[in-house]
C-alpha cells in the first residue's frame, strides 16, 4: 500500500497531485483511499498472508495447522480458524491437502536432471543421492533423509523426524557438508516436494553444490538410492513392528553404520565395505 507515503509527502509540503503523478496513480484513487483507508484488521490479514506465503514457500508440506504453529516465530498471533480462512481465501494448501480442486501433481523440476541415470563417480563427493522414506511405528510414522555418496556407496548423512517437511531434507544435507566438506557435488533427487522447496534450494546454492532432479514417476532416475531403501526395508524396516520412533531410529542408525557400511562387501567395489574401499583409495590417492 504505496497512498500512506503520499500522505505523509504531503505533510512535508510536496502537493498531493506531484506525488500522485511521479508515483502513477490519480488524484482520485488516492482520495478514495482517504475516504475509505484499509482498516487495521485488513492490513494485520495482509501481513498474516505474507507471512504464510513465505511459510510455504519454504516448505510446501506445511498446510494451516502448521502454519499456524509457525506464525508465532514471526512476531503474529492469530487463531488456527483465522489462519485457515485466510490460507483457503489465498489459496495456501499443504502438497498432500486432500481438498477438492486441489494439484496434486509434483511440481515442475527445480533442476536439469545432470546425472541421466548414470550412477557412477570417479572421486568421493562427486554424486550425492538423496532421498526420503518413511515407517509406521505404534507411535505414527518416522521419516528417514538419507544422503547417499555414489563413489562408494556410503550414506554420508541422515536424518529422522516425525514430520516429512523440508527441514528433514535440509538437516541431512547439512549434516554431510559438515562431514565431508565437498565442492562442486552434485546431489541428486526426485521431485519431491522437501527437495524442490526454497530452504533446500538455498542452501545448496549456499554450500556450492550442484542440484539435479529426475523426471516424474520414474524410480529408474534415483535407482541407487532406492536399492538402499529397499534393503533397509528388508533388513530392519519389516523384521518386526516397532512400538515407538526412538527404537526405530536407533535400529536405521545401527544398521547403517554397523553392518551396512562395515559389514556389507559390494562387489562392484571389489568385494570390499564402503568403508573398505574409501580408507584404500584414499590411502592411494595420498600416497600418489
Amino acid at each position: 500500500m504505496i497512498y500512506p507515503l503520499v500522505t505523509d509527502l504531503a505533510a512535508d509540503g510536496v502537493p498531493v497531485a506531484v506525488t500522485c503523478r511521479v508515483l502513477g496513480f490519480s488524484k482520485q484513487g488516492y482520495y478514495r483511499w482517504r475516504a475509505s483507508p484499509v482498516t487495521e484488521r485488513d492490513w494485520i490479514d495482509a501481513h498474516l498472508v505474507n507471512a504464510a506465503l513465505n511459510i510455504h514457500a519454504d516448505d510446501p508440506t506445511f498446510g494451516y495447522r502448521f502454519i499456524a504453529d509457525e506464525l508465532p516465530e514471526k512476531g503474529i498471533m492469530a487463531g488456527e480458524n483465522r489462519v485457515q480462512r485466510l490460507c483457503r481465501d489465498h489459496g495456501i494448501w499443504s502438497v498432500f491437502s486432500k481438498k477438492r480442486g486441489v494439484n496434486r501433481k509434483p511440481g515442475p523440476p527445480v533442476h536439469d536432471d545432470l546425472v541421466e541415470r548414470d550412477f557412477t563417480a570417479e572421486a568421493p563427493n562427486e554424486l550425492w543421492l538423496t532421498d526420503i522414506t518413511e515407517h509406521p511405528t505404534a507411535e505414527g510414522k518416522l521419516y528417514l533423509c538419507a544422503v547417499k555418496d555414489v563413489y562408494s556407496g556410503r550414506i554420508v548423512s541422515h536424518s529422522m523426524d516425525s514430520r516429512m517437511k523440508s527441514s528433514l531434507a535440509v538437516a541431512a544435507l547439512e549434516k554431510a557438508v559438515r562431514s565431508r566438506r565437498p565442492a562442486g557435488t552434485v546431489v541428486h533427487s526426485d521431485r519431491g516436494c522437501q527437495f524442490r522447496s526454497r530452504r533446500f534450494v538455498e542452501t545448496l546454492r549456499h554450500q556450492g553444490l550442484a542440484g539435479s532432479m529426475g523426471r516424474v514417476g520414474a524410480c529408474a532416475d534415483n535407482a541407487a538410492m532406492e536399492s538402499f531403501f529397499s534393503l533397509l526395508q528388508k533388513n530392519v524396516l519389516d523384521r518386526q513392528r516397532w512400538l515407538t520412533r526412538q527404537e526405530l531410529r536407533l535400529a536405521i542408525t545401527t544398521w547403517i553404520e554397523r553392518t551396512y557400511h562395515r559389514r556389507r562387501r559390494q562387489r562392484r567395489l571389489g568385494k570390499l565395505t564402503s568403508i573398505e574401499y574409501e580408507t584404500i583409495n584414499r590411502t592411494a590417492l595420498t600416497a600418489a
